[in-house]
């Protein structure tokens, strides 16, 4: 593996080259789609849920950078390349000069204190999920907290106060559905009636319904679009994305 750091245009560019097992042409454009791996099948090699380098990329773009990938092919290598602005300058005018204009620029801007001093717990058996959940609610923001289970989500309750919730549904031992059921029966006022959001790949019409008669005030279907989700969490507390 090679590291080379370099600066251009008033940028700084770092190049990460391996000469590991490649990628496929056909799946390039794809690779740093949320839950894409290049390898689908059930008997594949390598574990995970294909959020990593969607992960890397949100980080990215939160700091105005981007993130390009190429590879010859199979047992060929790959090299990553990520931009970021050496500083941002202003104009006369106020705006930003921090050379090219980036996809979803403005959309990252106008979220990034939408969800200021919320305190979000997110609930999620995939470590991978929790990762990208943490990072796109933190760069709009908030304050997270991430449990695995809905055992260790009631714990959080009690010991730090969050004002709002985002739960898997198909977890082990406990689903969703079980934990946002405890929840509404709490004697605290306050946890009873916390607004709760259910992220989930069980995403049919019975699906959101099921889940809004347990207790959610919102239902969105996994894999979502980061500001979608900003934008559901500023509605269910009363502020405007």
């Amino acid at each position: 593996m090679s590291i080379l750091l370099r600066k251009k245009q008033g940028r700084v560019e770092v190049v990460v080259s391996d000469t590991g097992i490649g990628i496929k042409a056909e799946f390039l454009p794809y690779i740093f789609d949320r839950f894409r791996q290049a390898d689908g099948s059930t008997t594949r090699q390598h574990g995970g849920l294909g959020l990593g380098l969607a992960i890397v990329r949100h980080l990215i773009e939160i700091h105005r950078g981007t993130i390009a990938v190429q590879s010859e092919g199979k047992d060929q290598g790959s090299t990553f390349t990520v931009s970021l602005p050496l500083a941002l300058s202003k104009t006369e005018n106020g705006a930003d000069q921090s050379g090219s204009e980036q996809p979803g620029r403005e959309a990252l801007a106008d979220s990034a204190h939408l969800l200021d001093g919320l305190r979000i717990l997110v609930v999620d058996d995939e470590a991978d999920s929790r990762s990208l959940l943490s990072a796109i609610l933190t760069g709009s923001g908030s304050e997270v907290r991430c449990c695995a289970s809905a055992a260790k989500a009631m714990q959080e309750f009690k010991d730090w106060k969050p004002d709002l919730l985002v739960s898997d549904i198909g977890m082990p031992e406990e689903d969703g559905y079980a934990l946002i059921r405890k929840l509404r029966q709490l004697k605290s006022t306050r946890v009873r009636g916390i607004p709760a959001i259910a992220l989930t790949a069980y995403a049919t019409p019975d699906d959101r319904a099921q889940a809004l008669a347990a207790g959610f005030q919102i239902h969105l279907a996994k894999p979502v679009e980061p500001e979608k989700l900003v934008a559901s969490i500023a509605s269910a507390v009363g502020r405007k994305a």
